[in-house]
């Protein structure tokens, strides 16, 4: 991992060389991608001096670093197509510039695609401000939240927020357990009392018969099993994002999991959390909810693989597949449908790994304008015997 990071200084100026000298051999002038992305540069070197080369390098660097080179990844998978775009990379976690200072230096680019990896509600709020301003689609690759969206249909969001995780596990749960007790476990909170209360407008019309458990934190085994029956199989649905609720209660229902048969629907949290597979859970059925399905044995993802092994000698993180997946068929689309690329978003064509369905979303009634677009394409990922299944 360290040499990949000292790779990014040089790769970073060839992708400008590369768009700029292309553009001067081509008729038609090369379409402009912003790729946005917190590689905090400046907390690993000093000047072109790479200062960690003793440290073992935290999560604080690695989200980044794999997202970035799964976009270097897709950056040559184009230029050997010889996709004619100019790109620029900026760094939204550079010293001493804010994310409004970004935002006012690419207003002259006249880019038509910003791809961004949006780490907090402060970066959101500044790139749909830009995009809405200069009709500009924006892809946000990662972050789940409608925070600060209003009427901004340029505003593409790629990872669900929990909303519509919500309402597809109630579908899941409505079309496979309708007329079974359910047992949805819950905490106090402000986020987990919003959960609840969304899932009970969901259930209206009483599809679905559940009941609801609040449990303290330090929950015990047997908190959650005096609620459960031994005579038949259980459904839980577990109401709250907060990872160690989760892991305690998975923990709580396999323990039992021979005496007290269990299937647990879980929060998108759960997606790559410890806890959920092996040993951890092999007594009882989890199933969760995804957007993202980067199944092996597929020519775009093995391709990836071995590419990213040759290079750092590893295997790459969901991140890295992220990263290239949302440039290569963004941009892709882009070129396609320069003029149309919103209304031809879901489409595809250059399809990576995932499918899409992009809805617009209006989060009040007086909406005249989509607030932005949303992915409410979703995978049901299930866990038997500790092994993983996507349908």
């Amino acid at each position: 991992m360290h040499s990949a990071i000292k790779k990014i200084l040089p790769a970073l100026l060839f992708v400008f060389i590369t768009g700029t000298s292309k553009a001067a051999d081509t008729m038609q002038a090369p379409l402009r991608v912003a790729i946005l992305l917190p590689l905090n540069l400046d907390s690993a070197f000093n000047g072109y001096e790479y200062k960690l080369s003793n440290v073992r390098i935290s999560q604080y660097f690695l989200s980044g670093l794999d997202f970035y080179s799964g976009v270097m990844m897709a950056i040559d998978s184009l230029q050997k197509e010889n996709a004619n775009i100019e790109v620029w990379i900026y760094d939204t976690h550079k010293a001493n510039q804010s994310i409004e200072q970004l935002t006012v230096q690419m207003q002259p680019m006249n880019f038509s695609l910003v791809v961004a990896s949006i780490s907090n509600s402060t970066e959101q709020r500044a790139l749909t401000s830009f995009s809405a301003k200069n009709s500009i689609p924006v892809i946000s690759a990662t972050f789940p939240n409608d925070i600060y969206l209003e009427n901004n249909p340029f505003f593409i969001m790629v990872n669900p927020t929990w909303k519509t995780h919500i309402q597809a596990v109630y579908n899941y749960l409505a079309s496979n357990y309708r007329g079974k007790k359910i047992v949805f476990f819950t905490r106090r909170g402000s986020l987990e009392d919003r959960i609840a209360e969304e899932f009970k407008l969901l259930n209206t019309r009483r599809a679905l018969n559940f009941s609801t458990v609040i449990l303290r934190d330090n929950f015990s085994a047997t908190d959650v099993l005096s609620h459960l029956d031994s005579t038949t199989q259980n459904v839980v649905l577990c109401g709250s994002l907060y990872e160690g609720f989760g892991q305690a209660l998975i923990k709580a229902l396999n323990d039992k999991g021979e005496t007290y048969s269990s299937v647990v629907a879980g929060m998108p949290t759960w997606n790559g959390m410890n806890g959920t597979t092996g040993t951890a859970s092999d007594k009882i059925q989890i199933v969760v909810t995804t957007p993202y399905n980067y199944v092996r044995g597929g020519a775009f993802i093995d391709s990836i693989s071995a590419n990213y092994m040759r290079a750092y000698y590893s295997k790459p993180s969901d991140m890295v597949y992220k990263g290239y997946e949302t440039i290569y068929h963004f941009v892709k689309l882009l070129l396609a449908n320069p003029v149309s690329f919103i209304n031809n978003v879901s489409r595809d064509d250059y399809k990576v790994s995932n499918d899409y369905n992009f809805e617009p979303v209006r989060l009040t009634q007086t909406s005249f304008l989509p607030d932005y677009l949303e992915n409410k394409k979703l995978y049901y990922i299930k866990i038997i015997n500790g092994r993983i299944t996507i349908n």
